[in-house]
């Protein structure tokens, strides 16, 4: 199954540099020099496709708490990383799908942000079913953001939902497996499903992989823990793999990119593939 395109796409997370308001912020300029750098590494060694994500913003507020500075600046950032994209490719290669996820739960403003940069796909938490995160508490969304779609003309943006997301608890489902919350996604006009383990760089258990697949039409994506050397356990499992912690220095997700920990990743990703 095909998915932005791509058969099994790897999916490279892009960690940007601390907003406006928040501990760190470096300045717009340093912040364009670091998602450029970043950017032209991932690009060398054969990403399929970018994930943005405000990470560093930690601890994270609520949507309704953020202020106007933040989706301002991501929108400014996701717009430069679409031109850089379409620079450093020469403007003749497939254009490069790029997606958002704006921390905490905000999903209303990842499709905004998303619409206003020319983005793809956002990655949304908290879809259907409510649970505990380390954050605070998440409704389910997504009523309210297929409706907000709707209405400022951004429907052609792909949702991939986390189903029972990582640093999370999700004692009120307990009565639900993974699978049952699964099948709701398709109902609720979700695109793509994303599965973690508990923790960033925590792989998920294949057992749920194999429920939610039985439970949902829609791509499946594993969403954390993937490695070079994990990857064959996992390759034919899901339709394809955001990767984040691997691709730094160490396997620290707050590390800068590693070039080699990627090109070894996607060589033994077109491995693979090839078998």
């Amino acid at each position: 199954m095909k998915v932005l395109g791509i058969e099994r796409p790897v999916i490279a997370m892009l960690h940007l540099p601390p907003s406006p308001g928040v501990a760190g912020f470096p300045g717009l300029m340093a912040a364009l020099e670091t998602l450029r750098a970043e950017l032209q590494v991932y690009l060398a060694a054969g990403v399929d496709a970018l994930l943005l994500e405000n990470m560093h913003d930690f601890p994270c507020l609520p949507e309704r708490e953020m202020g106007p500075e933040v989706p301002a600046y991501l929108a400014r950032l996701a717009a430069a990383a679409r031109g850089m994209a379409a620079e450093l490719t020469g403007g003749t290669a497939r254009p490069l799908p790029i997606g958002i996820q704006v921390l905490f739960a905000a999903n209303r403003t990842a499709v905004a942000v998303a619409l206003a940069a020319g983005l793809q796909f956002v990655r949304a938490e908290g879809w259907t079913h409510a649970h505990i995160s380390d954050k605070g508490f998440v409704d389910a969304q997504a009523g309210r953001v297929k409706r907000y779609q709707h209405a400022i003309g951004a429907e052609g943006i792909q949702i991939f939902a986390d189903i029972k997301k990582k640093h999370a608890s999700h004692a009120i489902t307990a009565d639900l497996g993974i699978g049952e919350i699964a099948a709701t996604l398709a109902l609720h006009r979700a695109d793509a499903a994303i599965v973690t383990g508990a923790l960033t760089g925590a792989a998920p258990d294949p057992a749920d992989l194999a429920a939610v697949r039985a439970a949902t039409p829609l791509p499946l994506f594993i969403g954390s823990g993937l490695t070079a050397e994990n990857l064959g356990d996992y390759f034919a499992l899901a339709d394809g793999f955001i990767v984040g912690s691997d691709f730094k220095r160490e396997g620290r997700w707050d590390a800068p990119v590693d070039g080699a920990r990627v090109r070894d990743f996607m060589r033994r990703l077109r491995e693979l593939r090839r078998s």
